[in-house]
């Protein structure tokens, strides 16, 4: 005879395990109820969160410290100064005249004008030096880049662009300490008197206008979008592709 508590001890083995495997008596899987679902979508909710935390973290450490992504092209050693001046020989010229830029008027106070004819003179000696032409071209690029857009509206915004910036000056002495280390005073008086005229409307007309420039001995990655337009002396000089209205 089968003692009394068997069945009901089987009954209850076999309910925990179907409830175990979230199973009824009958066989058949349970509904959650409305308390579970909502459970679920927070866990969810709460991994898909951390996931994308985790895939911010990331990109912020690779932004901070300057990690790229791979590549599919191999990566270029840096070329020699002589490989440098072959690969911008190579650069044809661009076909037809080299036209003049416009005179450039000036619009501003006293003060303005004087704190212009600073900048305007700082840059040239120290991106030229003492000499006469390369004074002239640097001066007339920024004056070009003044009037395009894209570029500072002013003289010393134009010649300052990207100090303090990450993504570096568009003149190199802004950034590379070369007025604190190497202060200029031989040419000072001349490159004043050459930003004087170059705001008062004298134009230098053997570099066009042109809006960049760079010394033969590197090849930087902007020049495929420019057209090479003069050089003089070891400095090249480039103009935009389409030329965009000037200001007036």
């Amino acid at each position: 005879m089968t003692p009394p508590w068997r069945f009901p001890l089987c009954s209850s083995v076999d309910q925990v395990a179907a409830d175990m495997a979230g199973r009824g008596k009958t066989g058949r899987r349970r509904r959650p109820s409305k308390a579970q679902l909502r459970r679920r979508r927070e866990w969810i909710g709460k991994g898909l969160i951390a996931l994308v935390g985790v895939a911010l973290l990331g990109i912020g450490y690779a932004v901070l410290w300057g990690w790229q992504w791979p590549s599919a092209s191999p990566h270029r050693q840096p070329l020699t100064m002589a490989q440098a001046r072959e690969a911008n020989a190579a650069i044809p010229f661009v076909a037809g005249p080299l036209t003049a830029a416009p005179r450039f008027v000036f619009h501003g106070t006293p003060a303005a004008r004087l704190q212009a004819t600073t900048c305007l003179a700082t840059v040239a000696i120290y991106e030229a030096g003492d000499d006469r032409d390369g004074q002239r071209a640097v001066m007339q690029v920024v004056l070009n880049r003044v009037r395009r857009p894209g570029f500072p509206k002013t003289v010393c915004g134009v010649v300052y662009q990207g100090a303090g910036l990450k993504t570096g000056c568009q003149f190199s002495f802004a950034c590379d300490g070369s007025v604190q280390r190497r202060p200029e005073h031989a040419g000072w008086e001349e490159a004043r008197k050459a930003a004087k005229r170059a705001l008062a409307g004298y134009v230098f007309a053997d570099v066009g206008t042109a809006t960049h420039y760079h010394t033969d001995w590197i090849v930087p990655r902007w020049i495929g979008s420019l057209d090479k337009i003069a050089q003089i002396d070891t400095h090249i000089f480039y103009r935009p592709h389409i030329a965009a209205a000037p200001r007036p």
